[in-house]
């Protein structure tokens, strides 16, 4: 299913998956696997996760965990995505 967002929309939605999926608390900012410790085995979670709401394909350079660092900066690749498409 794709949605049409605006950032913070993306950003709140990626908060509630992460707190659904990980039972803990989030914020936009947060470093999900410095401070987080969560595994790069959910990175690829959240590439899935993000192509299939989102409508968008991730791959190559995009492909990198800086991209999947914070809810801040993975929605900020979601707009990129979706306005490059």
């Amino acid at each position: 299913m794709t949605v049409s967002a605006t950032p913070d929309t993306i950003e709140q939605e990626l908060i509630e998956f992460l707190e659904t999926r990980t039972k803990t608390g989030w914020t936009a900012t947060r470093d999900l696997f410095g401070e987080g410790g969560l595994s790069s085995l959910f990175a690829m979670e959240l590439v899935v996760h993000l192509e299939q709401r989102y409508g968008i394909a991730i791959a190559g350079a995009d492909l990198k965990l800086a991209n999947f660092r914070t809810v801040k900066v993975m929605a900020e690749l979601v707009v990129r995505l979706r306005d490059e498409a």
